[in-house]
This record gives structure tokens, sequence and C-alpha cells, in this order.
């Protein structure tokens, strides 16, 4: 695990992760396709993997008591590589009786006509993060609320849980500026 340093609770992250095998893929239960908001649940971004969980971890606190994860998984299904792209909330705050799912989809996409690699960007605001997989095939939103944010900065990690090989093969992070609204007293 990484730290991108810079980005933090307002953040535009562009990543693109290069899979140079996917023979550590997972097998791939056509059931899944059914409801993969399960399957993200079921496999987390701390369980470990063949290829994957990797992606990001957003919004984090200091101690890692707090993140959210913006993650990919690789599975394998007739010898064709099946993304999975997950959104996972579980660990997003340790505040009490907060809704805190996982959500995922399928990423559309023929992972080997584009060289084994796969973007992610994602747009951190407060407490609303969006990601965009595969260029924008599957994009998921969701909002968080960190208790941590209320005295400290977020941190940002790119982080690989599988035991296959993934290099990140760019990366750009830029900090988000707060808005200017120029109102006209009075005005409409």
């Amino acid at each position: 695990m990484n730290e991108i340093i810079g980005a933090g609770a307002q953040a535009d992250v562009e990543a693109v992760f290069e899979i140079p095998s996917l023979e550590e893929a997972e097998s791939f239960d056509p059931n899944w396709l059914l409801d993969p908001q399960k399957l993200c649940a079921e496999k987390g971004a701390s369980a470990r993997g063949g290829v994957g969980p990797f992606g990001l971890l957003v919004m984090a606190s200091s101690d890692l008591h707090e993140y959210t994860s913006v993650f990919f998984r690789m599975f394998k299904y007739n010898q064709k590589p099946k993304v999975l792209m997950c959104t996972d909330l579980t660990r997003s705050t340790t505040r009490a009786n907060v809704y805190k799912p996982s959500y995922g989809g399928f990423v559309d996409m023929d992972i080997e006509e584009h060289k084994r690699s796969i973007s992610l960007r994602t747009l951190i605001d407060h407490s609303v993060v969006e990601s965009f997989g595969g260029g924008g095939r599957t994009c998921i939103t969701t909002r968080v609320y960190p208790k941590h944010v209320e005295k400290s900065d977020s941190h940002m990690y790119v982080f690989n849980n599988g035991t296959g090989v993934v290099k990140v093969s760019r990366l750009e992070a830029w900090r988000l500026a707060t808005a200017i609204i120029n109102a006209v007293p009075g005005g409409s």
C-alpha cells in the first residue's frame, strides 16, 4: 500500500492498472452475475484474492480505522477475464447506526483488448465518492460520513491485496479547490 500525497477530502484521481498475468485470477461462478453487490460484500477489499482486490482507499483516517475502498477484482470464466468493480463502505466510518453497504458492478470490457490494463477515476468531494471504472463503463456513486474529517485531513492510498502482480502504470491526482460563488446581493 502506498500513500498518494496531497489528495484529501476533495480530489480527482485517475489510476491505470496493468495486469501482467491473469493466471492467478479466481474462477468465476456465472450465478455471481445476478448480484454483483453481494459478491462485493463477500469478497471485500481485505479478502485476499488472486488478481485483486486492487484499487484505492479514499477518505482514509491516518490510523486507517476509517476508509472507503474502491477496487477491482479479476476472475476467469471460460478462459476469458471478468472484471468486478466495487465500492466498499463497511470501514467508511466509526459512527454508530450508519448504513455501510458494498456496491458493485461488472465492467463490460475485454481487458485483453486493452493490453491488460484498466483505468479507475475517482472524484471525492467531501462526503461524495464517485468512481468510474474502465473508462466510464461502470460508475458507482456513494455518500460517506467518516468521523475523522471533523478534526483531521483525509488520506488516500493505492493498494493491491491480491497475490498476483498489479502495476500502476499511470497515477494522476489533483486536489480540488473549494468552489467560490459570486452572488449578487438582492440579485436573482
